[in-house]
């Protein structure tokens, strides 16, 4: 029930009429007998919980008052109250904004309809309030996370700088103490870790640069490593001008792409040592596309393969630090790795999944006849 309402009729006897009957009912009525009145009345009242308007009456009438009481910020609901037994006027009245309307008569008996009129008013009033209320805090709270959010991706992008930094930084005292090394096995370890460090670098350097710091680039990604790869190689009079990179744009979780890098590296490197022994030749990294959230990456080389000799081999295909590497890294994909080697050459796949998904069995296929 309504505790003020505001009542506005040219009529002053039934002003007084509805003030006297709803009052009875606990109910305080305001009213005025014009609609400017009316209008500054209900300024001075801002606790007025619904007004009740005549629909005819001298100057502003009933229909354009419900429109302007409509336009004002957090208005109450508006009753048409009229004598005419017209049920176009009913439709004009609903459409002009009011919540109801109601029929009066001299002998005041509409005021039971105008209770339950004001009755319904107030509980929907009450429901819109709340339904207000409530959007208004998702709104809030909407707000607070995409706050949060854009915070956290800034930390996160100023964090991914600086383990950028410091893995660069370690890469570089890598790259002096190796250079400085006498022993040649003590140097090429030193330079396949500078290798392992600048595969992770690249990918902080590509979440410290992007408005996304929960995937990554794959494709890109994988661009950089391969030229970080080709130039220190180079420098290292290695060279791998015949490197080449074939990769469908594809997004990854870091982590994922993390591992991709190690397995790329591990692959290339070990490629490059083991696959051309008296020359140079081609090492080709694949990545391709297989469903939505899943990639096969592909190192292939047109080397010596299992015909190489048999230490070598097996120091290439089994024992090798960087075969473990890579099998670690493919348990952290969950992926299925396979190797297939033959006299003309070799080339090992890696089956997995984008963003994550249930671990796969990981298996290595048999060397070709």
């Amino acid at each position: 029930m309504p505790r003020k309402v505001l009542y506005i009729d040219d009529d002053a006897g039934l002003c007084a009429l509805v003030k006297r009957s709803l009052g009875r009912e606990g109910i305080e009525v305001v009213t005025a007998t014009d609609g400017e009145s009316g209008l500054k009345v209900l300024g001075d009242n801002p606790d007025v919980d619904i007004v009740a308007v005549d629909l005819y009456m001298p100057g502003l009438g009933g229909m354009e008052l419900t429109e302007r009481v409509n336009a004002m910020p957090n208005h109450p609901p508006v009753i048409v109250v009229t004598g005419a037994q017209d049920s176009r006027m009913a439709v004009a009245a609903l459409k002009a904004g009011a919540f109801d309307y109601v029929v009066k008569d001299v002998q005041g008996d509409f005021t039971y309809l105008l209770k339950a009129s004001f009755q319904a008013a107030a509980a929907a009033m009450r429901m819109r309030r709340a339904k207000e209320a409530a959007e208004e805090e998702v709104r809030a709270a909407r707000d607070r996370f995409e706050a949060l959010a854009a915070e956290r991706a800034l930390l996160m992008r100023e964090v991914n700088h600086r383990v950028g930094n410091s893995l660069q930084l370690i890469a570089s005292l890598l790259t002096i103490q190796s250079n400085a090394a006498a022993n040649a096995e003590v140097k090429e370890a030193l330079s396949d870790a500078t290798g392992r460090v600048m595969a992770v670098a690249q990918v902080h350097r590509r979440l410290y640069t992007s408005d996304d710091v929960q995937s990554v680039a794959v494709d890109l990604y994988l661009e950089a490593l391969v030229e970080d790869l080709r130039r220190s190689t180079s420098a290292e009079g290695g060279g791998l001008a015949q490197l080449t990179l074939q990769a469908e744009p594809m997004a990854a979780a870091p982590d994922h792409a993390v591992a991709l890098g190690m397995i790329v590296n591990e692959l290339v490197t070990n490629a490059l040592k083991y696959a051309y022994p008296d020359e140079k030749g081609a090492i080709r990294v694949i990545l391709k596309r297989d469903g939505d959230n899943r990639a096969v990456l592909s190192v292939e080389d047109d080397g010596v393969g299992n015909s190489f000799g048999a230490a070598a081999h097996a120091k290439a295909t089994s024992t090798g630090l960087g075969q473990r590497i890579v099998h670690a890294m493919g348990d952290k994909l969950r992926a299925r790795i396979e190797h297939d080697s033959s006299p003309h050459g070799t080339r090992v796949t890696v089956a997995f999944d984008l963003f994550g998904a249930p671990a796969l069995k990981t298996a290595t296929a048999k060397p070709a006849a």
